[in-house]
């Protein structure tokens, strides 16, 4: 590729993120950090922590998201070491089922949980039936653990990324590093503490940002929660005073400057790559077969963490197959009527149009703009390119309801993009807004396609001839097909599942994709949750698709999609 190519290719793309990334966040930073009159002032983000309510919804959004992280670090990391290190009865059938959290947005999920967790749910009817309760008593353990609920269900949906993390991490671990302190006498915890941790905590520290910037601006679950005193949910409920009101702005940017934080720690603690170690495992590792007992406890572990795991989507299928759930452990009616209404709802099928619309030009986008930034990054010697690397992988770090709320910004009347307003036709803005939140997937899975791609036979065709271009299509892409398919699955199916940019863009019926769609069928009074429950069972499978066609060509790799 001619370093003219190359350049044009990087003002291209550094000019789509100003426009529609740095741009939309400045614009909130306008709306908090300057007056009516346009003069400078830190008054209104002052104010945020003078309000007792907003500071309230910083601290529990604050610890939501710590408690969150720690909860998914206890799950995800002695699961990725029992993968790593043994092997163990049904280890493949439970490893891959342990990616199935993945395959639901969590708000989603809150809808099953309170048809078990709820006064007259699933698990007050076991403890009536057991006699732990009496006839008439109940528990409303959401009532009471909103919060709790709430880090249970994001440990739960989260989890699988600081997995894959880990295990990445793992896998590239030198066995010759802990084969040494074992000779040294070092073993066991002391091991694990001295050796590997250090030695993983790269890939653990990534995971775990990305779990605390998600669990820190979640905003469906709260929201199914009715749990209001939290920042997002403030954020959220304050749109509709956003053409004449500073205070949603500057709650938008203490959030950023708080997740900005958190990600500029992750770069600066280990940004800089793994802890030294050889290119290739010196000495042959591998699992170590658990036989008897010691194999079945550690599968009875994974199978106890997916079942919990599973419990929300149970309970959506459960709920989107009843025709009646009260004070019983399962549905006492079962019924298909909702899925046949589903498919007919007048909210559904046009949601679902839209979702495919949105997110197939989201992904043709982030494709074109993933190929070219990797080549980029990869194969020249463009000065910035880590720049540009980095520019690619921010919108990981970046809240998708930062982002949304800056959509929204810039297109009040008066501002550049106001024709694109969600007031009139969002369809343009939702496609951008997927694409520059899912373009990471494509950069992250072609870089590594090209970083295992010899380059000497791009040199050998160009010596016969071909062009750059040419070269790029007939030699490179067909050799890297299989990451940018694995990457594009991924893009397309959480694009068509992306729930802040859908939730607040999204504001005429006609425009709704189907994470919209499910939210405000779950607002209507009679069949509304059930039918919101059919369109996220749907939701799952076509997930669950292709999340496990991606893990399937990615394998381990696929960790390396969820680093910022």
């Amino acid at each position: 590729m001619s370093k003219t190519f190359a350049a044009l290719i990087y003002a291209l793309t550094v000019a789509f993120f100003v426009a529609f990334f740095l741009y939309p966040i400045a614009q909130t930073l306008g709306g908090a950090l300057f007056d009516a009159d346009g003069h400078f002032t830190l008054a209104y983000v002052a104010e945020v922590f003078r309000n007792e309510i907003y500071v309230e919804g910083l601290r529990n959004a604050f610890f939501l998201a710590v408690f969150s992280t720690i909860a998914t670090t206890a799950i995800a990391l002695p699961l990725a070491f029992l993968t790593d290190r043994f092997d163990f009865p049904g280890k493949k059938l439970l490893s891959a089922l342990l990616l199935v959290p993945m395959i639901l947005p969590p708000f989603v999920g809150a809808i099953g949980i309170r048809a078990i967790l709820g006064g007259y749910g699933a698990l007050n009817s076991v403890l009536q039936s057991v006699g732990l309760l009496g006839a008439n008593e109940s528990i409303d353990w959401l009532g009471r653990g909103q919060f709790w609920g709430i880090v249970a269900l994001n440990a739960l949906h989260l989890y699988p990324i600081l997995y894959l993390n880990v295990t990445a991490a793992l896998a590239n671990l030198d066995p010759a590093m802990e084969e040494a302190a074992e000779n040294l006498g070092c073993t066991g915890l002391r091991k694990f503490r001295r050796i590997t941790l250090p030695l993983i905590m790269p890939g653990l520290f990534a995971g775990g940002t990305i779990v605390f910037i998600f669990a820190f601006t979640e905003l469906g679950v709260p929201l199914i929660f009715d749990y209001t005193r939290v920042t997002s949910v403030q954020i959220f409920y304050g749109l509709k005073e956003i053409a004449g009101n500073p205070f949603p702005f500057a709650l938008v940017v203490v959030m950023l400057v708080l997740t900005t934080l958190a990600y500029l720690t992750s770069k600066l603690l280990f940004g800089r790559g793994d802890y030294a170690m050889m290119a290739k495992a010196t000495t042959a590792g591998g699992a170590r077969a658990l036989h008897g007992s010691r194999g079945w406890l550690c599968a009875a572990f994974f199978a106890g963490v997916t079942f919990l795991a599973l419990l929300p989507h149970l309970g959506v299928v459960c709920v989107s197959f009843s025709g009646e759930w009260y004070r019983t452990v399962l549905p006492a009616e079962w019924t298909l009527e909702h899925y046949h209404n589903a498919l007919g709802h007048y909210l559904t099928v046009p949601s679902i149009l839209n979702s495919l619309k949105y997110a197939s030009a989201a992904t043709l986008i982030d494709i074109l703009l993933g190929l070219a930034i990797a080549y980029v990054i990869v194969r020249t010697t463009l000065p910035g390119r880590a720049l540009l690397d980095t520019l690619a992988m921010l919108p990981l770090a970046v809240p998708g309801l930062v982002l949304a709320f800056g959509y929204l910004s810039m297109t009040q009347d008066g501002k550049p993009f106001a024709a694109f307003s969600p007031g009139k036709d969002p369809t343009l803005l939702l496609i951008v807004a997927y694409s520059v939140r899912r373009l990471p997937y494509i950069v992250r899975s072609a870089v590594a396609g090209l970083q295992q791609t010899s380059v000497t036979l791009e040199e050998a065709a160009q010596n016969l001839g071909c062009s750059p271009l040419r070269t790029l299509c007939r030699i490179t892409l067909p050799l890297i097909m299989a990451n940018v398919i694995a990457g594009a699955l991924l893009a397309f199916s959480f694009a068509m599942l992306e729930v802040s940019d859908s939730l607040i863009l999204a504001q005429k019926q006609q425009h709704y994709p189907i994470t919209k769609a499910i939210y405000e069928l779950y607002q209507l009074l009679g069949e509304g949750r059930f039918v919101a429950s059919a369109l996220g069972v749907w939701a799952m499978a076509f997930l669950g698709l292709t999340i496990f066609t991606a893990s399937k060509i990615l394998g381990k790799k696929m960790g390396a999609l969820f680093r910022v």
